[in-house]
């Protein structure tokens, strides 16, 4: 096997890795780190190929949702209130993360892109949501084991997308800042940003696919400008590679993901978080 498909094979199994673990709260970026510390990927860019395959989750996303974004955009330019209304919603989460990214993502990839870091904020990410999952399933006068697994948010105030406001959604895009770091997770943390400000969980989970369009699209776009010029050939077919491989497992990862809000919290990705970054710690430490 030449080195060539060798490194090929591995960007496909990175694409696969970021279109699985995007839209769920367990942080892509962290697993792309980690997994590809574990199979020795090389790239001259690899901070870059991490953000750019990005794109073939965020059109997988965009495919699913096709029929709701281009009712969003005609509904904005004549002017529907509710339409215009979740734009503006959507313009005011992005924003924060819009800003704090062109200022400090050189200094965040350099400082935090380890895997020590992500073993931290996947423990962390994984008790809070923990926490913010017991506090949204229970009302001030249940009992403390009245909880279940079932997905009935019975503190949310805004129920569908049309009731998000202006300041929920600031509410989410300040969470979505927390989301540079690497094992937090962008999906994990706006929606339980959006859950903590009183959006459904369900509700809260297609708000987030929806930021992370122009989130996603500008950062990979914006990493792609500015090194384009340092991208060789090698690179280029890796990122092909890996952008397809996002694509198609993103596709089926959201269409399951909107199913399972529906009915079911998010706990059981918060257990996951927890005892992965225990099993990496103990990788850390025993290599």
């Amino acid at each position: 096997m030449t080195d060539t498909t060798l490194y090929l094979i591995k960007a496909f199994i990175l694409g696969i890795v970021e279109g699985l673990t995007e839209f769920i709260p367990v942080s892509s970026t962290g697993h792309l780190i980690l997994i590809g510390d574990w199979i020795n990927f090389e790239s001259s860019q690899g901070k870059v190929f991490e953000v750019v395959i990005q794109l073939g989750s965020i059109l997988a996303v965009m495919w699913i949702f096709r029929a709701r974004l281009l009712q969003l955009i005609r509904g904005t330019l004549t002017g529907v209130a509710s339409e215009v209304a979740f734009t503006r919603n959507l313009l005011i989460a992005f924003l924060p993360a819009a800003v704090i990214g062109a200022i400090f993502i050189k200094s965040i990839k350099q400082v935090f892109y380890h895997p020590g870091v992500v073993v931290v904020t996947l423990v962390l990410g994984g008790l809070i949501m923990l926490y913010v999952e017991r506090r949204t399933r229970h009302t001030p006068g249940d009992a403390p084991g009245a909880a279940d697994d079932t997905a009935s948010d019975e503190r949310a105030t805004a129920r569908t997308l049309e009731q998000i406001t202006w300041k929920q959604a600031l509410g989410v895009g300040v969470a979505q800042c927390l989301a540079m770091i690497p094992g937090t997770s962008r999906s994990g943390a706006t929606i339980i940003g959006g859950m903590i400000a009183g959006i459904q969980r369900k509700t809260a989970t297609e708000f987030s696919f929806f930021l992370a369009m122009p989130t996603m699209l500008g950062a990979a776009v914006y990493d792609m400008y500015k090194n384009m010029d340092l991208l060789t050939q090698h690179d280029l077919s890796g990122i092909a590679v890996g952008f397809v491989a996002a694509f198609l497992s993103a596709i089926v990862v959201v269409r399951a993901v909107l199913r399972f809000v529906a009915n079911h919290t998010y706990r059981v990705f918060a257990w996951y978080r927890i005892v992965f970054g225990a099993v990496v710690a103990a990788w850390i430490f025993t290599r």
